[in-house]
């Protein structure tokens, strides 16, 4: 049996270091929130895969989907000869979607895939090129994507020109003095500046920042964007990669603030672990771009959209998004109450089970401490909890525990980080919780 020391030995000699990872762990097999390594050693999963496994790893009804779907075939490619599950799955997400527009959905791979189809169904339905943006947003690792991201290091450094006529804006951040205000006045000073919003396609946006550290927009702006984006005939896309699929307690993030988008991009927790991507949106302007204009060869699997009907049952079966609001509100309120004793914690975020804290330097909103966040990440992991850190300075954890996960792990897993945080940001464990 390889250890994990011998097959990251391994994958340094056979990955290229862009690959980055965050543990040296080596999982061998998972169970709902549980994953074990090659060495045996037993770990706590608040990661979910980042967000794609809200309804955990290996669910017995996706897995059986998948298995009854391996039976029957596991390719043919939709444009050649098209499946029923495709379609099944399309109808149930046009239902789900936001909004009383008729909607049409289009699968993909990947969520950097449907990014970037969004962005051209935009630009050939409105027959214009620029797209407008948020510092701190993420929308995947592609030309077009990284150029639309809002993070410079790693993301865009070293990759030479990015896509033109891409314009950011700032997102609106209380914990960091930025509001609504300050992105609706840099909006427009944009559109008097450098670019006219006749000659906008698009503006694409996360209802709640994944990568950037877990912000959500308020629903002021959202609603402000929407009204512009009609006044100016541009196309309003809510990025839901990250945010979709029950992990703010709403099917999608956006339902929070009750707008409706004109596109919306998914994937992550759409297929239960299974590649799957999409773009729902108001079907007169999914059907712009002519026949051939769309699509892909392994675009919408037949084991994805099997995995993804199965993921919709047990989301309505097991009431995740009432089990995601029930998740948030035990989390957050433990992690205020680690805030009163470690200084370190700056603010405590969460919407529905999309949960953050932001650890910063002397309770310091403009002092983060990426350095702390990086040893608390590797703390947790040697006591059996993965969680993950994001955020544009790099100092904030985030916290994606499958919505399947039991009380029993959740408090056990939230034990440990308390546990970890001690060691690493100082300061003694109450009497019981250190027994």
């Amino acid at each position: 049996m390889s250890t994990n020391a011998e097959l990251h030995a391994r994958r340094q000699k056979a990955v290229p270091r862009g690959v980055s990872n965050s543990l040296a762990v080596y999982a061998e097999r998972a169970r709902n929130a549980e994953l074990w390594d090659v060495q045996g050693q037993r770990y706590i999963d608040f990661a979910s895969g980042i967000s794609v496994l809200n309804t955990g790893h290996l669910h017995p009804k996706v897995q059986q989907a998948i298995a009854r779907q391996l039976e029957q075939l596991t390719h043919t490619c939709f444009q050649v000869t098209p499946y029923e599950s495709y379609v099944a799955l399309a109808e149930q997400l046009n239902a789900l979607a936001p909004g009383a527009t008729p909607k049409k959905t289009i699968f993909f791979t990947t969520g950097a895939e449907a990014v970037e189809n969004a962005i051209k169904i935009a630009r050939y339905h409105t027959q214009r090129a620029a797209v407008i943006a948020f510092s701190g947003g993420f929308h995947g690792r592609t030309l077009a994507c990284i150029s639309l991201t809002g993070k410079v290091q790693p993301y865009k450094a070293g990759f030479g020109p990015m896509l033109p006529e891409v314009y950011h804006v700032p997102f609106p951040m209380a914990y960091h003095g930025v509001t609504v205000e300050d992105s609706l006045a840099a909006l427009e000073q944009l559109f008097k500046a450098d670019v006219d919003p006749a000659r906008v396609a698009a503006i694409i946006i996360e209802p709640v920042l994944g990568e950037g550290g877990f912000y959500a927009a308020p629903a002021e702006l959202l609603r402000r964007l929407r009204s512009l984006c009609d006044n100016h005939g541009i196309v309003l896309i809510i990025d839901e990669i990250q945010s979709g699929f029950g992990r703010t307690g709403r099917m999608f993030a956006i339902e929070h603030t009750g707008i409706e988008p004109d596109l919306i991009t998914i994937a992550k927790s759409v297929a239960g672990g299974v590649p799957l991507a999409g773009v729902i949106g108001k079907a007169q302007i999914m059907d712009a771009p002519p026949p051939g204009g769309l699509g892909g060869t392994y675009a919408g699997s037949p084991l994805g959209c099997a995995a993804g009907l199965a993921v919709l049952e047990v989301m309505r079966e097991e009431q995740l998004l009432k089990r995601s609001q029930e998740i948030g509100r035990f989390m957050a309120s433990r992690l205020k109450g680690l805030q009163v004793r470690f200084p370190a914690i700056g603010e405590v975020r969460a919407l529905g089970a999309m949960v953050a804290l932001e650890l910063v330097k002397n309770s310091r909103a403009d002092a983060p401490d990426a350095e702390l966040t990086r040893a608390l990440v590797q703390a947790a992991a040697r006591r059996g909890l993965i969680v993950l850190s994001c955020g544009v300075y790099g100092n904030v954890i985030r916290f994606l525990a499958p919505l399947t996960i039991s009380d029993a792990l959740l408090k056990e897993g939230l034990h440990l980080f308390e546990e970890a945080l001690a060691e690493v940001a100082g300061g003694a464990l109450p009497a019981q919780a250190a027994g």
